[in-house]
């Protein structure tokens, strides 16, 4: 009789037991995706169960319940295991998730909505991510197949539904290749393997931003990731598009020159004289695209023309005034022996400051003002002769160029220093307009025991334009975009602190 009852109670209880919910009752259409390159799933809901196997970064699992810190998938074959929690993302036929953008710079990203917990990554300003969940003040996010916690006030929430069918957030930018030849490579870094090369000139849809690389569809199907310093970027709009084939430029001064690529350095393909007109194609930061006569294409400098017809104008922002008649000395650092500092890729230091003061001195005449370099070729110049120049043309403003060097490769950033208290205003000026141009990390303004401004009687200021040790901001300091931005950042500074002084 007692074996009887017993019978009766097991099977009741095991017909309640199928109508309770199971740990949190995630439905079976839940998924996880795992985010870390090895995980271990095992027996049952704790560690001290055996391992059952490894899952591999990138694999998806259907999840059966969750119990506690725990996930019971489904192993195919009539086998189910139990993974933590925290090494997976989760996925859900409802779960909504909304597109995000870093609105800081070197937002930490940790492993759990705590202000303590260990810091996993750092994201630049302009990231984008994928936000899945808020809880309180933190976002969890995924970002290039990693998840993570970031405060939400660091992280601009953009619509849920505009996603591409690669699964990221399309913002409708465009990068156009400024590089003559750019690797094409599987992840952000410049580790990661070459997948390809991409060529000048094309354009591609940017998918997603991280540390200034950017994720293109280079071929149908085929994903990777390039330098996004050396891309071009714009927003396609066809009101702008259709006003640039409808406008033209009109030489202002005889000799102009017209250049292969939006820069300085490059070739000169040929010269125009006050008066010539060309038709616009499309603009490059301060530069015009313009169709030459045999219908190749080239470029002008937009300081150096006037445009007929409604499309952009290159804009100093009103500050030429602010520069004209003014006596500037450029000084590009180190030159002949003496090299400066040697990148990580064998750059030296003394080629940069000459192309960074090239370009900055073509727009500061461009503005009128009196400029001069210390030297205008690969020649050393003794320090004291440095000086010398400032001080026998009376400059109103001396600007030392130079890249910085640290055995940590590590390192990077920008950097400014004066030595005299009346000095610092300039380098104070310089200094913002520059980091804010170029968004290279802000090291700040700071005393500097160098000799070109300690002895230099004029208001003078040394610029560290970034780090040659590191492998990445070498790169980044010998790109095109970044000169031209640097140039834009020093002529700007100047200007603004010539207007408020």
């Amino acid at each position: 009789m007692l074996r009887k009852l017993s019978f009766y109670l097991f099977c009741i209880i095991m017909i309640l037991t199928a109508f309770l919910p199971q740990g949190r009752g995630i439905a079976a259409s839940s998924s996880i995706t795992i985010f870390t390159d090895s995980v271990n799933v095992r027996g049952g809901p704790s560690l001290s169960y055996n391992l059952v196997k490894q899952a591999k970064k990138g694999e998806k699992y259907t999840v059966l319940k969750e119990q506690g810190d725990w996930i019971e998938i489904d192993l195919s074959n009539g086998k189910t295991g139990w993974i933590a929690n925290w090494l997976v993302s989760k996925e859900s036929a409802n779960t909504t998730t909304n597109n995000g953008i870093v609105n800081g710079d070197n937002v930490n990203v940790r492993k759990d909505s705590s202000s303590v917990s260990p810091i996993i990554r750092k994201l630049s300003k302009g990231t984008s991510v994928t936000v899945y969940s808020t809880q309180n003040n933190w976002a969890q996010i995924q970002f290039s197949g990693q998840m993570g916690w970031v405060n939400s006030q660091f992280i601009d929430l953009q619509t849920s539904s505009a996603k591409d069918s690669h699964g990221n957030a399309t913002k409708g930018i465009v990068g156009k290749v400024t590089a003559s030849s750019l690797s094409i490579r599987s992840s952000s870094s410049l580790n990661a393997s070459v997948l390809g090369t991409v060529k000048l000139g094309q354009s591609f849809t940017i998918l997603e931003e991280n540390n200034n690389w950017v994720e293109i569809e280079y071929k149908k199907g085929s994903y990777g990731w390039v330098a996004g310093w050396y891309l071009d970027k714009s927003t396609p709009n066809s009101s702008t598009e259709q006003a640039i084939k409808e406008s033209n430029i009109t030489i202002l001064q005889d000799g102009t020159n017209i250049r292969k690529t939006p820069n300085v350095q490059s070739d000169v393909v040929q010269r125009a004289n006050e008066g010539d007109t060309f038709a616009i194609k499309g603009v490059a930061n301060d530069w015009y695209e313009i169709t030459l006569k045999n219908g190749s294409s080239a470029y002008v400098a937009g300081w150096m023309v006037s445009i007929n017809g409604t499309a952009p104008r290159i804009e100093k922002n009103g500050v030429e005034p602010y520069l004209k008649n003014k006596t500037i000395v450029l000084d590009p650092g180190h030159g002949g022996e003496d090299n400066g500092t040697t990148g990580a890729s064998g750059t030296h230091e003394k080629n940069l400051t000459i192309r960074t003061a090239t370009l900055l001195y073509n727009k500061l005449k461009a503005a009128g003002a009196n400029v001069y370099l210390t030297r205008n070729d690969d020649t050393y110049i003794p320090l004291p002769s440095r000086v010398s120049i400032a001080r026998s043309l009376h400059a109103d403003a001396f600007i030392s160029l130079h890249y910085d060097s640290s055995t940590d490769r590590s390192t990077r950033g920008m950097t400014g220093y004066y030595y005299h208290s009346f000095q610092k205003q300039l380098a104070n000026y310089l200094y913002t307009s520059t980091v804010n141009q170029t968004r290279l990390k802000n090291r700040g303004v700071s005393f500097g025991d160098f000799h070109v401004i300690r002895e230099n009687s004029q208001i003078a200021t040394l610029i560290e334009l970034g780090y040659l040790s590191n492998p990445e901001e070498e790169m980044t300091v010998n790109s095109e975009q970044f000169q031209e931005n640097a140039a834009t950042g020093l002529y700007n500074g100047l200007a603004r602190f010539f207007k408020e002084n």
